[in-house]
C-alpha cells in the first residue's frame, strides 16, 4: 500500500520514474528548412523597398514606380505637371497679349475702302466670316494663297505651292473652285509646265475685283459688320 502511494505521487509530480534521455554532446545547431510566412517575406523585402533612411527634414521620394510610368503621383511627376501647367498658362497669356482688336476708327475706315479691309488682318478675318456666311470663303482663301506664293523664292517650294493652289482653287474637280474666265485658266495651264511665284497674279486680280464689286457692298450692309461697328461705338461711349 505504501509502495503504491509513493509510485503514484512520483508520477503526478513528474518524478524520476521516467528519467529524461541523456543529453547529446554539444555541436552546431541544425537548421531546419521551413516555409516563410507573409510577415517574414515583408520583413525581408522591407529594406529593399524603403531604401536608406532619410535625414530629418528631407521628404522621402515615392518609390512605388520608376516615375516614368506615371502610375502614381511621385514628386517628380508633380513637379513636371506643375511646370507644364505654368508653361501653358504663360503661352496663353502671351497669345492673349499679342491678339489685337480693331479700333473704332479702323472699323469705320473699312467702310470707305476695300483696300483697307484687305490690308488689315482683323479686317480680313471679319470679311472672311461674312464670306463664309455666303459660301464664298474660297475667294479670299485663294487670294491669300497667291500672296504667300509671291513671297516664296525656293523653286521646290514654288512648285509645291503652285500645285496645291491649282488643285484646291483652279481645278474643275475641286469643291472650292473659284470663278475664272477661260483666258485666265488657259494662262495658268501653260504656266504649270514651269511654275513661278507670280503665275496666279492675273487670276488673283480677277478674284480681288470680284470680291470688291460683288461681296464688299453686301459686307458693309451685313449684320457681321454692323454689329461690330455698334459694339465699338458702345465701348467708346462707356469709356
Amino acid at each position: 500500500m505504501n509502495h503504491y502511494r509513493i509510485l503514484t505521487t512520483r508520477i503526478k509530480r513528474g518524478g524520476d520514474c521516467c528519467p529524461p534521455p541523456p543529453s547529446s554532446p554539444p555541436g552546431p545547431p541544425s537548421v531546419m528548412p521551413r516555409s516563410l510566412s507573409g510577415v517574414d517575406m515583408r520583413k525581408r523585402q522591407q529594406p529593399h523597398i524603403e531604401g536608406r533612411p532619410q535625414a530629418p527634414g528631407h521628404p522621402r521620394p515615392n518609390n512605388c514606380c520608376m516615375c516614368w510610368c506615371g502610375c502614381c503621383k511621385c514628386l517628380w511627376n508633380e513637379d513636371r505637371m506643375e511646370g507644364s501647367e505654368r508653361t501653358c498658362t504663360k503661352m496663353d497669356s502671351i497669345e492673349a497679349t499679342e491678339e489685337q482688336q480693331p479700333t473704332l476708327d479702323e472699323v469705320v475706315a473699312w467702310a470707305r475702302s476695300f483696300e483697307l479691309v484687305m490690308r488689315s488682318s482683323e479686317g480680313r478675318e471679319i470679311f472672311r466670316e461674312f464670306l463664309r456666311s455666303e459660301y464664298s470663303e474660297e475667294n479670299l482663301l485663294f487670294w491669300l494663297a497667291c500672296e504667300e506664293l509671291k513671297k516664296e523664292t525656293d523653286p521646290t517650294a514654288i512648285d509645291e505651292k503652285a500645285r496645291i493652289i491649282y488643285e484646291d482653287y483652279v481645278s474643275i474637280l475641286s469643291p472650292k473652285e473659284v470663278s475664272l474666265d477661260s483666258r485666265v485658266r488657259e494662262g495658268i495651264n501653260l504656266s504649270l509646265a514651269e511654275p513661278n511665284n507670280v503665275m496666279y497674279e492675273e487670276a488673283q486680280l480677277q478674284i480681288y475685283t470680284l470680291m470688291h464689286r460683288d461681296s464688299y457692298p453686301r459686307f458693309l450692309n451685313s449684320s457681321v459688320y454692323r454689329d461690330l461697328l455698334d459694339s465699338k461705338r458702345s465701348s467708346c461711349l462707356d469709356t
